[in-house]
């Protein structure tokens, strides 16, 4: 149970590590152009990524159940410009009925 402790604890002196690095090497610096751009696009295409293996990932196969329409209903609820707290009670609703119905 010691070895485990000591896994966590160096797991987690490596993480501060890394993420303190930018703050420590780049300062106050601006980014170059190219870096900026490609910082820029990581997030939604990491975040779309997430979204899209948590909807449709299954044990190695695609699956399509209740969670799609929910994906579908936010999908519309943006598109319609509604608040991010609208957005999620619709996508939680259309999820329900979905499961209820099915």
């Amino acid at each position: 149970m010691r070895n485990f402790w000591i896994v966590v604890a160096v797991v987690g002196a490596a993480t501060v590590a890394l993420k303190s690095a930018g703050p420590v090497f780049l300062g106050g610096r601006e980014l170059p152009a190219l870096a900026l751009r490609v910082v820029e696009l990581l997030a939604p295409a990491l975040l779309a990524a997430l979204v899209a293996v948590q909807i449709f990932g299954g044990d190695r196969e695609l699956v399509l159940d209740a969670r799609v329409p929910g994906l579908l209903a936010a999908a519309l609820a943006l598109l319609a410009r509604a608040p991010i707290v609208v957005v999620v009670l619709v996508a939680a609703a259309a999820t329900a009925l979905a499961r209820a119905l099915g």
